[in-house]
């Protein structure tokens, strides 16, 4: 009696899965792809940005996960090298954080941006959203230098049309504790007010992904 029983739901169309949980909603895996801004440079490893930015999502009720794939010392070709390797297929987004060690060593921002670029265009073709953090040449390097390199990251965002966050290290450089001795790197206080101005461009985005 009890196969009948089966055989007449399946019949008429229903699936088992009425005796079953329904299932949970996929969780939006993202990767923070950068240097040592991103890898947290003499931070407890809980402190990172992706770490600290992941918790501050979960706390909205957000269910995401935020892998941390900075490396310090990283330049946009070494970024561009490690790309497959460094985002993992099931990834849904990336915050592509790279460009300061490029000015920092007087990279041509020309070469800077193909890198980027091209990073951005590899990613897209495996269907990964990209964030753009932007960075900012130091002031040492020059006007016309920072110029030509400051204006990269706009550009690429409208060009292709990606979601770009002007300034990664807004709320913590030149704030007095936010940041480290050497004057490049992020306290873990500098991270948190990093990840507070990072979180309303990351909750426009995922809240888009839930169709809201």
């Amino acid at each position: 009696m009890f196969k009948q029983f089966l055989r007449f739901f399946a019949a008429t169309g229903f699936a088992l899965c009425l005796w079953t949980p329904l299932a949970q909603a996929e969780t939006v895996r993202g990767v923070g792809l950068g240097d040592s801004l991103m890898a947290g440079y003499q931070l407890p490893a809980d402190a990172g940005f992706p770490e600290q930015l992941e918790a501050a999502l979960k706390a909205e009720g957000f269910d995401v996960a935020i892998t941390n794939a900075g490396v310090s010392g990283d330049t946009t070709s070494g970024g561009l090298a490690r790309l497959d390797w460094s985002v993992p297929d099931g990834t849904h987004f990336v915050i592509l954080e790279l460009g300061g060690n490029d000015a920092l060593r007087g990279i041509a921002p020309d070469l800077t941006r193909a890198n980027l670029e091209a990073m951005i265009e590899r990613l897209e073709a495996r269907g990964i959203d990209v964030i753009l953090a932007g960075m900012r040449a130091p002031p040492n390097m020059g006007g016309d230098y920072a110029g030509r390199f400051d204006t990269i990251f706009a550009e690429l965002a409208q060009e292709h049309d990606v979601p770009l966050y002007p300034f990664f290290l807004d709320g913590a450089i030149t704030v007095d504790g936010m940041m480290q001795a050497d004057g490049i790197h992020p306290t873990s206080d500098g991270v948190a007010a990093m990840v507070e101005r990072f979180v309303p461009l990351m909750r426009t985005y995922l809240s888009g992904r839930d169709g809201n």
